[in-house]
């Protein structure tokens, strides 16, 4: 609700749209006590909005951009971005724990990148709003958490009493493909209604991330983690190293080159 909040009065700046929020719950927002990682993830945050799309119960649909499956469903398409929040993971810690040995997260990429820090983790999954996760966490049912900076913000977020933030780089942990940017998603015919006035910077690098996502074959729960800013591209994709490379989001060759390069690390590994 709170991003959908910004895009409306985004939308209502720049184009002078009175606009009505329509708020849906999800499959992944009802089912709390399914691991994300084990039902695959793919659609649960997104499907019901989709739908609501499809049957013009609804113009445009507000997500998390790291939720949404790299396919658009027949008849739906990205209309484009709100300019990127802060896009870097953070480690919600309670304040004795100097080196967690158990932290909540069901996500691969968190999971995987993490345990290159901290060899000897344990992992466990809490599932619920941040300030259900920040209890858990406070109460004891694990060293700490991952949470990502954006919600945070967006929300005005500050560690309570007995836990800290100690944001991660994004080379410490490279975002999801995505992360940090809202997306806005309509009909096909309706694109062009919106796109003029969405952010063209989040775009080209979200729209890179996600393309290299794709071709990998990963989605927002895959242990794979695409990040492009300032002209730098980092791709985490388990079991190999991060990758690093200067990079122009427009250069369809060194694109190419970049999943040719990771796609022969994948063979040889």
């Amino acid at each position: 609700m709170a991003q959908a909040k910004l895009a409306a009065a985004w939308l209502g700046e720049k184009l002078g749209l009175e606009t009505v929020l329509l708020p849906m719950t999800t499959t992944g927002d009802e089912r709390l006590q399914w691991s994300l990682e084990a039902k695959g993830g793919k659609g649960l945050f997104t499907t019901e909005l989709e739908q609501a799309l499809l049957k013009g119960e609804a113009d445009l649909a507000v997500h998390s951009c790291k939720d949404l499956p790299t396919e658009n469903p027949a008849g739906l398409a990205l209309a484009g971005f709100l300019p990127r929040e802060d896009p870097r993971d953070v480690l919600v810690r309670r304040v004795e724990v100097e080196t967690p040995r158990l932290i909540a997260t069901g996500s691969p990429r968190r999971r995987e990148q993490l345990r290159r820090r901290f060899p000897d983790l344990e992992f466990t999954e809490i599932r619920g709003n941040i300030g259900t996760r920040l209890r858990k966490i406070a109460e004891g049912q694990a060293d700490a958490s991952m949470l990502a900076m954006a919600g945070l913000k967006r929300l005005a977020v500050e560690a309570p009493e007995g836990l800290e933030f100690v944001p991660m780089s994004v080379t410490e942990s490279v975002p999801a493909a995505g992360q940090g940017a809202i997306a806005l998603q309509c009909r096909v015919d309706e694109v062009e209604r919106f796109a003029g006035v969405l952010c063209d910077e989040t775009a080209r690098a979200v729209t890179l991330e996600r393309r290299i996502l794709a071709g990998l074959g990963g989605g927002c729960h895959s242990a794979t983690a695409v990040h492009y800013t300032e002209g730098w591209l980092r791709v985490f994709h388990a079991p190999l190293p991060l990758m690093e490379v200067a990079l122009d989001p427009e250069d369809e060759d060194a694109i190419e080159a970049v999943l040719r390069e990771l796609h022969g690390r994948e063979a040889q590994s």
